[in-house]
């Protein structure tokens, strides 16, 4: 591939492959943090490229990615999309409404079914936890997950880390890592693989991470994974660098996990005189969708100068590309990096 920026400085990363091992992304739990900055590195190029009036390139030129999404989404699969096809690849979407799942399919004849299409790479979006583990097991294909179940979303924390790597250096406070940072994680965190993938990938990066919800909506044991966990969200933001809200996944509940949006608000809703409780520059982020007026008011999202929620829809892109060039190297027989072997 030719370089659409500057390039990794020789002897930052570990040569060829073997800067980045693996052949799947299923999530942050299996990355080590040089991995972790190696991806957002090769993401940088991207970032500038994305900007240009000329946004295509060839680097994935004859390659096909599918995108099979057994759950909904916009945010995912339109930057998967986007990605895909500004590196210059075949791009297919498989929505799983539209697809031989509905009649009773297994995920495993699927999985075989879309390897027999002999893919390039296949990126994986399903309720289960464990979904995409059980496909990448069955394919041939590097396989990118783009959230499964309850377990990882690996791509949103790589992107929201980028998001926050920018912002900071916008401010002059730019550093490869996020040591000395607080970021404070609020909402249903007992559901949402964006928290689980967002504590590992912060933590990696040397972030001190407070998480907080009603207590129905806090994971038993979360505790292992090295976050504070809170009740009240006022003690969560005091001094908090960034304010990272989750919406509600009413789609995931069976039962009453809370007594109302309205209480839910008044309770852990973040408003302008919340986020005053933060440090004085502190950042605002949420991965969306957004529901304005349950768990952030719309003043607070819209800040130009605190919420850096677009920036992340930005990064998401750029983020998703690197992760397909990656990937996909091995197959391309780029020169340089097939000097290492799948782990």
């Amino acid at each position: 591939m030719a370089s659409t920026g500057t390039p990794n400085p020789p002897g930052r990363f570990p040569a060829g492959a073997r800067a980045f091992p693996h052949r799947d992304l299923t999530g942050i739990a299996q990355l080590e943090r040089h991995e972790i900055l190696f991806l957002l590195a090769e993401a940088e190029q991207w970032v500038e490229f994305n900007r240009r009036a000329d946004k295509h390139c060839d680097a994935l030129s004859g390659q096909t990615i599918i995108n099979a999404f057994f759950e909904n989404s916009t945010r995912t699969l339109l930057s998967f999309e986007i990605a895909g096809k500004r590196l210059g690849a075949d791009v297919v979407n498989m929505h799983a409404a539209q697809s031989s799942v509905k009649k009773g399919e297994t995920l495993i004849d699927t999985a075989v079914t879309l390897n027999a299409m002999r893919a390039d790479a296949i990126v994986i979006r399903h309720g289960s936890s464990g979904a995409v583990d059980l496909i990448a097991s069955k394919v041939d294909c590097p396989v990118l997950n783009a959230g499964d179940g309850q377990h990882e979303h690996p791509t949103q924390a790589l992107l929201d880390a980028l998001a926050l790597r920018h912002a900071l250096e916008a401010r002059g406070e730019g550093s490869e890592d996020f040591t000395g940072l607080t970021v404070t994680i609020c909402g249903d965190i007992l559901h949402s693989r964006v928290a689980r993938s967002n504590i590992l990938c912060l933590q990696a990066l040397g972030a001190s991470v407070r998480l907080c919800a009603p207590p129905a909506l806090m994971p038993a044991g979360v505790e292992a994974m090295g976050a504070a966990t809170f009740a009240d969200f006022d003690a969560a933001l005091d001094g908090a660098d960034v304010a990272m809200m989750l919406r509600l996944q009413t789609e995931r509940m069976s039962g009453q996990f809370i007594p109302s949006a309205r209480e839910y608000h008044h309770l852990y809703g973040l408003t302008r005189a919340r986020l005053d409780r933060c440090a004085p520059d502190a950042l605002v982020m949420h991965p969306g969708p957004m529901n304005r007026g349950v768990e952030i008011d719309s003043d607070v999202a819209d800040m130009l100068d605190r919420s850096i929620i677009t920036r992340q829809v930005e990064m998401g892109v750029a983020v998703r590309m690197a992760c397909l060039d990656v990937l996909t190297r091995r197959g391309r027989a780029v020169p340089g990096w097939n000097d290492g072997q799948w782990t």
